[in-house]
């Protein structure tokens, strides 16, 4: 059994873990992750019954009940820097005696599924469309720090990670267009925006970055993180994108709340099949 010391898992004095706050038993086997705090309750507000609410730091948590299934949903924020905080201490609710810090003999797994937004930098994504990574292009630098063997693609001579989805996942939500996600380190120049400082590469070169015959079809966040960390601590992972902005033509959706509601409901009932 791995034996952690208190610097490397830190407990709450009530026996939470440390950034999230959530005691084991909030941890339910299915989460649905989204960025934004306030995104948590437009979740949750579809649960027939909430069994309880976290909020720590910029951390939101809510459990609850949705036809009968329990289902956790949480706020990871943005960046892939998150996404290492949030699932390192999923894994140690999971996974570890928070009392002793060792790891339990028998290692168990979790669904995750992001609900999120997103750009689209092809003309197959449609402005108002949902999508699912079918694959996340790591342009990030989070795996540059953990031992891994995931695929990889080359851009301006440097190498960088490729992860696909859950397969089982996957097999769910066939009802959405596959995407290959590009997740980026910022929102300005990391995606390319020409804003009020002119990035370094542009989105037709882009153009040059091709995974098992396919360019990058939108561009996000946190997907590659969760990917990535899914598949390094053993869990099932799929990332759903709404597409709120049309990279190629300028355009941002008018009607993005709508959009974003579609696709929770929508969802939360594929979640309960």
């Amino acid at each position: 059994m791995k034996q952690l010391r208190a610097s490397e898992l830190i407990v709450n004095n009530d026996g939470s873990v440390y950034h999230l706050g959530l005691l084991p038993d909030q941890l339910y086997d299915t989460v649905i992750t989204v960025g934004d705090p306030d995104r948590v309750q437009a979740v949750s507000k579809h649960f027939d019954e909430v069994h309880f609410t976290v909020h720590n730091r910029e951390f939101k948590t809510v459990g609850g009940t949705f036809r009968g299934k329990n289902i956790t949903v949480l706020s990871t924020g943005i960046g892939t820097d998150n996404i290492d905080i949030v699932f390192n201490e999923l894994a140690f609710l999971l996974n570890y005696n928070l009392e002793t810090l060792q790891q339990n003999d028998e290692l168990r797994s979790i669904d995750i599924i992001r609900l999120g937004t997103s750009g689209s930098i092809s003309h197959a994504n449609e402005l108002g469309s949902i999508v699912y990574s079918k694959a996340a292009i790591s342009f990030d630098d989070l795996f540059q720090f953990y031992h891994h063997d995931f695929d990889s693609v080359q851009f301006d001579h440097r190498t960088f990670p490729v992860i696909p989805c859950s397969s089982t996942l996957e097999a769910k939500f066939k009802e959405y267009s596959p995407s290959i996600t590009l997740t980026a380190k910022g929102f300005y120049g990391p995606q390319f925006r020409n804003a009020q400082l002119a990035p370094k590469y542009t989105l037709d070169s882009l153009q040059k970055v091709v995974y098992e015959g396919q360019t990058p079809g939108n561009i996000e966040m946190e997907t590659a993180g969760i990917y990535g960390m899914s598949a390094l601590l053993g869990f099932e992972a799929i990332s759903i994108n709404a597409i709120l902005a049309n990279r190629i033509t300028g355009e941002f959706c008018e009607n993005a709340n709508e959009i974003i509601e579609r696709m929770i409901t929508e969802c939360l009932e594929v979640i309960c099949q």
